[in-house]
């Protein structure tokens, strides 16, 4: 689904990676892994088509991605640091925002299960950082797209919220999807035949 080919990456002349190269194939969860300042967000933005290697290229069903910009999007999930949610609009009106051919059950039930029952109707802005996060992990019951880019997806939330968005990464692999994401914490054992890249040494495992 996806190859990156001898990726460099340079940050205020410092080198974060180079020549560094893997795919990842339906299926797969992969997890970026090094030390703070390692590249691991910087990896991720490149892949998702929003930053430009020093050197090398990434493609999508073997294309570069720089060549075929709209479908790539289309066929992406991206979540970074920051939610990317509107604050003066309510959980709901956020995910329909994004998701406007979903039934408004289907939203409802994504907002279950990141556990905002009851705050559907709560302008973003007065909820907690956990809480505006959950409203963009609810994008993960709505969306349709193959590849998913998660940049540090757990923070901020609880053991259970943990194994809950794990299990829904599981799930959409099994179903021929792929994920690739960063985290500091530990993943549940339910996550099988995980992959890992470590930035650290550009050691792909």
């Amino acid at each position: 689904m996806l190859a990156a080919q001898n990726l460099t990456c340079v940050r205020d002349e410092r080198t974060l990676f180079s020549d560094l190269s893997f795919t990842v194939n339906a299926g797969d969860i992969v997890q970026v892994e090094g030390e703070n300042g390692a590249g691991k967000t910087s990896l991720l933005r490149i892949l998702a088509g929003l930053s430009q290697p020093e050197q090398g290229e990434v493609h999508w069903q073997q294309r570069n991605i720089r060549q075929q910009r709209e479908h790539y999007y289309a066929s992406l999930l991206w979540l970074g640091h920051l939610p990317g949610i509107k604050a003066v609009l309510t959980p709901f009106e956020n995910l329909r925002f994004w998701y406007v051919d979903r039934p408004e059950q289907a939203i409802w039930q994504a907002l279950e299960q990141v556990d905002l029952t009851g705050y559907e109707d709560v302008a973003v802005a007065q909820l907690s950082a956990g809480q505006q996060r959950r409203v963009a992990l609810a994008r993960l019951w709505l969306s349709s797209a193959p590849l998913w880019i998660l940049d540090e997806p757990l923070t901020a939330i609880d053991k259970s919220g943990v194994e809950k968005l794990m299990a829904r990464c599981v799930e959409h692999a099994s179903r021929g999807g792929a994920v690739i994401l960063t985290t500091h914490q530990d993943l549940p054992d339910s996550v099988r035949n995980l992959n890992r890249i470590r930035l650290t040494s550009g050691e792909v495992l």
